[in-house]
């Protein structure tokens, strides 16, 4: 039968512009895609990559940004949307944002992030989504501890605000917020239009399986259950391993699961 899910693989741990040498060998893991963090000058222009990708018979999933910040003035506005432009030209459909550091934005004592900074997160959001949305880009907010939205009582809160923008559904932060991740997809099933698998043991992040932080098995189920049928993306460990054996221990967790 045919797969319900394309999956991805993360340059998150790519820190050297080797991309001949990275994007074969996670084609040849049996990985569909990957996602683009690094900066631009790393990667060179959309034309370079584009060739790279091809070369190796692998896709480009989405396009991440720098955190959001809460004012459109800011200059790192300016940067998330050179990156929209860049998955633009690259026909790259999906952008990846997380929002701003909690840091000084909470004052200690409270516990709860105010619907005045919700408000102005909100904004900047929907700004990006729509600058993107005519060059055929989705932005997606991308929900991460001890940043401004911190708890699944904030995320609800936040997603209320937003319209044009739509979610990146990271299970891993559903788990550190003690909110039930297949109780999430359900929750937001009208929002998801891209998804992180991630895991963790002890605080650290590890390879998928090695945790296991949820029923990734009953986590993919229900992401089939509610109709989506868009690009997983897996975010791998921070162990001392060979970018080909990460590759694999995760490529071969998704194949024992049926997928």
């Amino acid at each position: 039968p045919a797969m319900p899910f394309s999956f991805a693989y993360s340059g998150l741990h790519w820190k050297e512009p080797r991309l001949e040498r990275l994007l074969p060998l996670a084609s040849g893991a049996g990985w569909q895609g990957w996602e683009i963090r690094q900066s631009l000058d790393w990667l060179g222009s959309p034309r370079r990559v584009r060739g790279l990708c091809r070369d190796a018979d692998i896709d480009v999933a989405a396009v991440c940004g720098p955190n959001a910040t809460l004012s459109t003035a800011d200059p790192v506005h300016q940067i998330g949307k050179r990156r929209i432009e860049f998955a633009a030209e690259l026909e790259v459909t999906t952008f990846m944002t997380k929002g701003p550091g909690r840091g000084q934005l909470v004052p200690e004592g409270e516990s709860a992030a105010s619907d005045e900074l919700l408000d102005r997160m909100a904004a900047v959001y929907e700004d990006l989504a729509a600058y993107a949305a005519p060059l055929g880009v989705t932005v997606t907010f991308h929900p991460h501890v001890r940043h401004l939205v911190d708890s699944a009582d904030e995320w609800k809160r936040f997603m209320a605000r937003l319209d044009q923008c739509r979610l990146c559904m990271d299970m891993s932060h559903a788990v550190f917020w003690d909110y039930d991740p297949v109780a999430a997809v359900g929750d937001f099933a009208e929002r998801i239009s891209y998804v992180h698998l991630h895991d963790d043991r002890d605080g650290a992040g590890v390879d998928l399986g090695e945790g296991p932080m949820c029923d990734y098995a009953a986590f993919l189920a229900r992401l089939e259950e509610i109709g989506y049928g868009g690009w997983i993306t897996v975010c791998p460990g921070s162990a001392d391993r060979p970018e080909e054996e990460r590759l694999r221990i995760n490529r071969e967790y998704l194949t024992a699961l049926g997928y």
